[in-house]
C-alpha cells in the first residue's frame, strides 16, 4: 500500500541518533537545547520548548496561556481532535467556528463573531499546511483579550506575508509525528515570544519544578531542592529523539521543496479531472505543505477513498469534525454547528504526499483518481 504521507530517514538521521546512544545522555541533555535553538531557527527566532507530541505541545501551550475552568476556546473543527481536547481538559468550553469554504482554515469573521469576554485563547490551525489569516485573527484576539494561538503541526516552514508560522501568533504549536515534515518520531514544540509564558511553558512540561533559588519559597533547604508551585506533567522531549530532529531540521529546505514540487505536479496532473476541487492557495502564503487534500464533488468522496485503496493506494480523509466525536456529542454538541467545515469534511480526500514519493508513484495516484472519476 502506498502511504499517504511517510518519514524521510537517511543515514545523516541514523547517525545522530546513534551518536547520542554512544553518549552519556539519553533524555534531557545538550540535544534538547541544541533542537530547541535550531528550531528557533524556523521561528523567526522566537524561542522554542520542546515536547513530546503535538499534543502535549498544545496542552503546554494552553497551559502557558492560562486557560482554567469556565474559559472559552474559541477554535476550528477541521482538526484532529487534540487541538480541541487539550483545552476541555483544562476545563475550557471550546467554541467552534466555521471555517473559509476555500482553505479550510478558521474564518476570523466566524471567529469574531463568537468571541465573548470569558474567551481566554482563539486557536488557528494551518490546514493541510496553509497558515491562516493571522492578521486579521490577531485583530479579532486582540479586541477579545484573548491570546491566539497557531496549531502549525502541518506548516512548519511556511510563511504568511513574508513572515515565518512561529511568528505569527502569541504561542505556536508545532508537530513531529512521522508523517510530518519534520519527525522526531514522536514529539512536538511550542514556540512562545513572550517570556512569562515561554517560562509557564517550559514548567509545565518539567512538572512545573521550580528549581531557581531565587522563586523558591523554600530556598535554604539544600541544593537538591526543588518544588513544584503549579501542576505540571513529564512532557520532556529526550536527547535521542532531539537527535533526530535537529539533523531533520536541517534536511528541511529540502523536505519543504520537494513537497512544493509534487503539489505543482499534482496541479498538473489533476487540473482536468472532473469532480475534482484542488487546494486553495492564498497569493501572500507560502505552504510548507503536509496534505495535499483534494475535494471529490457530486458525493462520490468514499467510493472514490475505497476505489483508491483498493489499487493499493492509501489516501485517506482529514478530518472528522472535531464536535462530531462522541465525546463532544456527549457533552451536547450537536452536527450541524458550523456547516462550511462539514461540507469541507464529505468532501475531502488527501493524496499521497512524502519527499520520497517518486514521480512515477505520483503519475500512478493521479492516473487512478482520474481513471475513477471520468
Amino acid at each position: 500500500m502506498l502511504p499517504y504521507g511517510r518519514q524521510s530517514i537517511d543515514e545523516s538521521d541514523v547517525e545522530a541518533v546513534t551518536g547520542v546512544l554512544r553518549g552519556d545522555w539519553l533524555t534531557t541533555g545538550p540535544a534538547v537545547a541544541a533542537f530547541e535553538t535550531e528550531l528557533a531557527r524556523w521561528t523567526g527566532g522566537v524561542p522554542c520548548v520542546s515536547v513530546t507530541s503535538g499534543t502535549a505541545a498544545l496542552h503546554v501551550a494552553y497551559a502557558a496561556a492560562g486557560v482554567r475552568a469556565g474559559d472559552e476556546v474559541v477554535t476550528t473543527p477541521l482538526t484532529f481532535v487534540a487541538t480541541a481536547a487539550t483545552a476541555a481538559l483544562l476545563g475550557a468550553k471550546v467554541v467552534f467556528a466555521d471555517v473559509q469554504p476555500d482553505t479550510g482554515n478558521l474564518d476570523p469573521d466566524a471567529a469574531e463573531a463568537l468571541v465573548t469576554t470569558r474567551t481566554r485563547v482563539v486557536t488557528a490551525v494551518d490546514y493541510a499546511g496553509h497558515p491562516a489569516d493571522y492578521d486579521e485573527l490577531r485583530e479579532v484576539a486582540d479586541r477579545a483579550g484573548a491570546v491566539l494561538v497557531d496549531d502549525a503541526a502541518h506548516a512548519i516552514g511556511s510563511t504568511y506575508k513574508d513572515r515565518p508560522v512561529g511568528s505569527l501568533a502569541d504561542l505556536t504549536t508545532f508537530s513531529f509525528f512521522p508523517t510530518k515534515t519534520v519527525t522526531t518520531a514522536e514529539g512536538g514544540a511550542v514556540a512562545a515570544a513572550d517570556p512569562e509564558r515561554f517560562r509557564r511553558a517550559a514548567r509545565f512540561r518539567n512538572h512545573g519544578l521550580v528549581r531557581e533559588p531565587g522563586e523558591q519559597r523554600f530556598p535554604g533547604e539544600g541544593g537538591w531542592h526543588q518544588e513544584v508551585h503549579a501542576f505540571g506533567l513529564n512532557y520532556r522531549l529526550p536527547d535521542v529523539l532531539c537527535a533526530l530532529g535537529i539533523s531533520q531540521l536541517r534536511r528541511l529546505e529540502g523536505f519543504r521543496a520537494r513537497r512544493a514540487e509534487l503539489v505543482e505536479r499534482y496541479d498538473t496532473l489533476l487540473r482536468d479531472v472532473p469532480g475534482l476541487t484542488l487546494p486553495a492557495r492564498r497569493a501572500y502564503v507560502r505552504p510548507s505543505w503536509h496534505l495535499y487534500p483534494v475535494r471529490v464533488r457530486d458525493g462520490r468522496r468514499r467510493e472514490v477513498y475505497e476505489r483508491m485503496r483498493a489499487a493499493g493506494i492509501g489516501v485517506q480523509v482529514n478530518y472528522l469534525p472535531a464536535y462530531w466525536h462522541p465525546v463532544f456529542e456527549d457533552l451536547g454538541y450537536r452536527r450541524g454547528l458550523c456547516p462550511r467545515a462539514e461540507a469541507y469534511y464529505a468532501e475531502e480526500l488527501s493524496l499521497p504526499l512524502f519527499p520520497g514519493l517518486s514521480d512515477a508513484e505520483q503519475d500512478r495516484v493521479a492516473e487512478t483518481l482520474a481513471g475513477i472519476l471520468r
